[in-house]
């Protein structure tokens, strides 16, 4: 996270150039172009995160074209050297969506901290959602302070607001592939939570988890810890 994927990939071209050969030359040319396409794709979305009235910090680089959606009232701010992936080779893990930054209701908050890294992410928010520094997500992760829709019938009937409860995540927490995290959760920093899990409830730092709903593996230093319910 601390070196560009422009910077990394000149030095890519610089090596591969002074060795050229057939067996090189897609992975060159792959290369010019994935830097033409972030220089492009970031230009373009700070166009749209200006018209949208979202703030982004400087060196924060856009793969793709991003979906932001901000309410009048509300406020969507991205800190500095963060990445977006939403185009489909920005990552061969497989992005499946752009990244999404919207706010739903009158006055809700989004803050991103510095050096985050997202590919297809999805974030709605209805209250207030937190990122510190360093966060990864793993592609296609959802992250949201809301149900979207009341869970009692009679409620979505008479259209009434879904429930909101805002969302903390820890620095250099990593969110692998496909990881939901729903309303009211906290998780502490350095946590990783493994592909496919949903995030029910808060998780403490320093930990692995997994699973549906997720629940605590181990400590990182690997010492076994008993399961959260």
């Amino acid at each position: 996270m601390t070196m560009s994927l422009q910077t990394a990939t000149t030095h890519r071209i610089g090596g591969h150039l002074a060795s050229l050969s057939r067996d090189s030359v897609p992975h060159l040319v792959n290369c010019t172009m994935d830097v033409a396409r972030a220089a492009a794709g970031t230009g373009m979305a700070r166009v749209l995160a200006w018209w949208w009235g979202i703030e982004v910090g400087p060196e924060s680089r856009f793969y793709g074209l991003p979906l932001f959606r901000r309410l009048p009232g509300t406020s969507i701010r991205i800190g500095p050297n963060c990445q977006f992936r939403s185009a489909k080779w920005s990552n061969l893990i497989g992005v499946n969506r752009p990244c999404i930054l919207a706010t739903l209701v009158g006055g809700a908050a989004v803050r991103i901290g510095s050096a985050c890294g997202f590919t297809g992410t999805a974030i709605g928010c209805a209250s207030r959602i937190v990122i510190g520094d360093r966060v990864m997500c793993g592609a296609n992760v959802t992250i949201t302070d809301t149900d979207w829709h009341p869970i009692d019938w009679r409620d979505r009937i008479s259209g009434k607001t879904a429930e909101a409860s805002p969302v903390v995540i820890g620095d250099d927490v990593w969110l692998g592939v496909n990881v939901i995290v729903l309303k009211g959760v906290e998780i502490g920093e350095k946590t990783v939570v493994g592909a496919g899990s949903i995030v029910t409830r808060s998780l403490p730092a320093g930990v692995i988890a997994a699973g549906q709903p997720a629940k605590v593996i181990r400590e990182l230093r690997g010492r076994t810890v008993s399961s959260r319910p």
